[in-house]
């Protein structure tokens, strides 16, 4: 499975409606203890009913037009009106963002009427939220910053309580990059719509955390970020959320860097936000900007924002950046692209700096045509922050071996393991050396004299030493009182010894204590570790790559050439100590960490996640 792409997934460059799980927006999210009769359309023409029994936990989405199983808990009260082909996406004409005149019934396209009480959506016992009472304050988040940051991006992102997020459960429609500019250099994007399984995951994920299980009071997810804005703003002092914003205000937003216009050193900068209603939004905007001068465009449903008006207006006419043929297929390698995705051409920003070109000639020739795509995602049981770079030249690194960390023992706490470094420095050697001079470093000076004094060859011991893959390896057995740890290396293992005898007699020569680790050279490898007992460990192959959290936090350990792996539940006894409440609760959900990728040539690929426990 490669290692950007997210089970069940299939990679697309856009968000498209049938990429979320079962439904559409607001269908498959009632809940009722009496079976009830909804109303679809079909093709614009008068829709059919069939009844439809309530949803229970832990069974799938139904799918438009099938009827749901197993009647539990009810979830609000609902009113079907009359069929219609329309989509409201829960707003009457002319009416704000999410709101409704007293009194109105009638939904359309399966749209769902929830009772509110007291300002605040009344949420079902599954969804987050349950047992809060109304008006009680949010819990406090704990110190852990890991947990804290989660818990952070996930009350930004569905703050509004589980039935505003469900009222947006389909991840379809226009993009900014359907609207921004095809000569992008840059991109990102922010989307409160994601696919459905975006969400999903998300409210998995919000329920493990007392931070945020018990911290949903209905708030707009949008107003949870105007307000963290609006905190260091004083201009948007005047800025009244519900009346100036809230009307118009979508949930996607993306910023595109430009090429600097003629004559111009700076790049160009084109903002796509989102709207409802273009005349709120122009009176909106322009409460937001003050006194300051912009361009403002509208194209399809986005307001096209620019330092010029000329700008905005050839922004707005220009071919889109996603008919950009390297930004599509970039894009569709990625996979998913979660909330928050970005996009580089990185050959193209780094022209901008002259001092490069000039000082460097030969690194900018090699990443003249990279081109870097990641996305930040969900999944039920991590976080992940995936992403790929293309279009690398003369690197001269082949492709390097699969890494060597799935054959560490099962009793491994944490390790490190990186293919074709040794070979990378080997032949790039001389021009790391020229670079480092060039940046005014004294790199060669420093080389020279390590050699003298050590009798070392370099690069040539630095490569024997590196191998083709060194994994570092930390134990779980003893981590309180006498840590096992080690370093199994694929090299010349006679060659190796040698390095490392090279290396203890400098450090004993200049008075440096010189620690005591078993050396064992193997079939093609050569380990170091601190005993005999360890060193014989890792010189055979184990079972880490047969553990469950191993294969979820390196998912593709086959073909990753560079891995690091923490199990958390295997060291947290180091830093749970003292903890208590929420803090070491929230803490224990941490499960481990896992960071792998591959390279191939001029391609790579990279993910970063942090596990979570159930």
């Amino acid at each position: 499975m490669p290692a950007n792409n997210p089970p069940d997934q299939s990679p697309t460059p856009d968000q498209q409606p049938d990429r979320t799980i079962a439904y559409r927006r607001n269908e498959g999210a009632q809940r009722s203890d009496q079976p009830h009769t909804q109303v679809y359309p079909q093709n614009g023409q008068p829709g059919y009913t069939q009844p439809q029994q309530g949803y229970q936990q832990g069974q799938p989405y139904p799918q438009q037009g099938q009827p749901q199983q197993n009647p539990q808990q009810a979830y609000g009260q609902q009113n079907y009106g009359q069929p219609t082909g329309q989509q409201n996406y829960g707003q009457q004409a002319g009416q704000p963002y999410g709101q409704q005149q007293p009194g109105y019934q009638q939904q359309h396209y399966g749209q769902q009427t929830y009772p509110q009480q007291a300002g605040n959506w009344q949420q079902g016992p599954d969804f987050l939220g349950a047992g809060q009472p109304t008006g009680t304050p949010p819990r406090k988040g704990g110190k852990g910053w890991l947990f804290a940051a989660i818990a952070a991006l996930v009350v930004v992102l569905i703050g509004g309580g589980s039935v505003f997020a469900v009222n947006l459960l389909s991840g379809g429609g226009t993009q900014p990059h359907d609207v921004l500019p095809a000569n992008a250099i840059g991109y990102v994007r922010l989307d409160l719509d994601p696919a459905a399984n975006q969400k999903v995951a998300l409210f998995n994920i919000a329920r493990k955390f007392t931070v945020t299980k018990d911290s949903f009071s209905g708030d707009d997810p949008r107003q949870a970020i105007f307000d963290l804005l609006k905190k260091d703003a004083d201009s948007l002092g005047k800025v009244n959320y519900a009346a100036d914003i809230e009307p118009w205000l979508g949930v996607r937003v993306g910023v595109a860097a430009l090429p600097p216009a003629k004559g111009a050193k700076e790049p160009g900068v084109v903002v796509a936000v989102q709207v409802t209603d273009q005349d709120k939004a122009k009176a909106g905007i322009a409460k937001l900007m003050g006194k300051e001068k912009y361009g403002i465009a509208f194209r399809d449903d986005y307001a096209l924002l620019s330092p010029t008006q000329a700008e905005a207006d050839q922004a707005a006419a220009a071919a889109p950046l996603s008919g950009n043929a390297n930004f599509s297929d970039d894009l569709s390698a990625l996979g998913e692209t979660g909330v928050l995705s970005f996009w580089a051409d990185a050959g193209k920003i780094a022209q901008l700096a002259p001092e490069l070109a000039s000082q460097d000639p030969a690194t900018l020739a090699q990443i003249k045509n990279v081109r870097v795509a990641g996305a930040l995602r969900f999944d039920s049981g991590y976080v992940e922050l995936a992403g790929i770079s293309r279009g690398a030249q003369n690197l001269d690194m082949g492709t390097p071996e699969v890494s060597k960390i799935s054959t560490l023992p099962a009793s491994t706490a944490g390790a490190v393991s990186i293919s074709g470094l040794g070979e990378v420095i080997g032949k790039q050697w001389t021009q790391l050396m020229k670079s480092a001079t060039t940046a005014g470093s004294n790199a060669q000076q420093l080389v020279d004299q390590a050699q003298q004094q050590s009798g070392l060859a370099l690069p040539d011991d630095l490569v024997t030493l590196l191998g083709k893959n060194i994994t570092l390896a930390l134990d779980a057995g003893g981590l309180d009182s006498d840590p096992k740890f080690g370093a199994k290396i694929v090299t010349d293992p006679a060659k190796a010894q040698e390095v490392v005898g090279k290396i203890e007699k400098y450090l004993a020569t200049t008075g440096t204590t010189v620690p005591q680790l078993a050396k064992v050279p193997g079939d093609g490898t050569f380990v170091l570790a601190s005993s005999q007992e360890y060193a014989a460990e890792l010189n055979k192959d184990g079972a880490l790559g047969d553990s469950e959290t191993f294969q979820l936090a390196i998912p593709n350990a086959d073909e990753a050439t560079f891995a690091v792996f923490v199990d958390l539940d295997k060291i947290e006894k180091l830093y749970l100590e003292g903890l208590q409440g929420d803090d070491k609760a929230n803490l224990q959900v941490l499960r481990g960490v896992g960071v792998s990728g591959t390279q191939s040539g001029s391609e790579a690929t990279f993910s970063m996640r942090l596990l979570l426990n159930d």
